[in-house]
């Protein structure tokens, strides 16, 4: 991914926060040479030795699997804040542009099966479901039903190799344009504009 110096990641702290936070990925492999892709959710998960792995899973009939065989390289992308930036909100004649966060992660994807995936399926309900009263849990799941929709699916580990994050911001703008860029983007009010006018605001204020 080209990402100019003035667009680089405040830290890697925050990288894997945005992650974290927006876990909604598109998985991205090759097969035979054409580029092959799938929308998933994905998680941090940590090793004994402090290494940081991405864990998810497919649908076992999905072509994908086939790249699930420790030698391929892979990239999950992810990128849940965008939004369009009007030139005309600027002191000065320019173009429109975009502004977005999106990170991409590199690495050789193995299959994870029983308790492994039990476990990243475990974690994943129980980070969605929050504190709901009525949360479901997996372990409540009848044995039988359990294992049948286990078998229909593979779950997968990246051990990661590279990261590459792009926050493209407007921090080549000045304080008077930036400011301007965050206030219109809060005007607008939707949802995509009010989170790229938060992200903006941690850079500045």
């Amino acid at each position: 991914m080209y990402v100019p110096k003035k667009f680089e990641a405040p830290s890697l702290e925050a990288v894997e926060q945005f992650v974290k936070e927006n876990g909604f990925a598109t998985l991205v492999g090759f097969d035979k040479g054409i580029p092959i892709a799938t929308h998933t959710p994905l998680m941090i998960s940590e090793d004994s030795d402090g290494d940081r792995k991405l864990v998810g899973h497919i649908s076992a009939a999905n072509p994908q699997v086939k790249c699930f065989d420790g030698t391929q390289e892979m990239m999950a992308v992810f990128m849940e804040h965008h939004t369009y930036i009007s030139s005309s909100w600027y002191d000065h004649v320019n173009v429109p542009t975009w502004n977005y966060i999106g990170v991409h992660i590199y690495g050789k994807v193995s299959k994870i099966e029983g308790d492994d995936l039990y476990k990243f399926l475990d974690d994943l309900t129980k980070k969605y479901e929050g504190d709901s009263p009525t949360a479901f849990k997996v372990e409540s799941m009848p044995k039988d039903m359990l294992h049948r929709e286990m078998k229909g699916i593979v779950g997968f580990e990246m051990e990661v190799t590279n990261v590459e994050a792009s926050y493209k911001l407007s921090q080549n703008r000045d304080d008077k344009n930036y400011f301007e860029i965050i206030k219109k983007l809060e005007e607008r009010g939707d949802e995509f504009s009010l989170k790229i006018a938060a992200e903006m605001s941690k850079l500045r204020f």
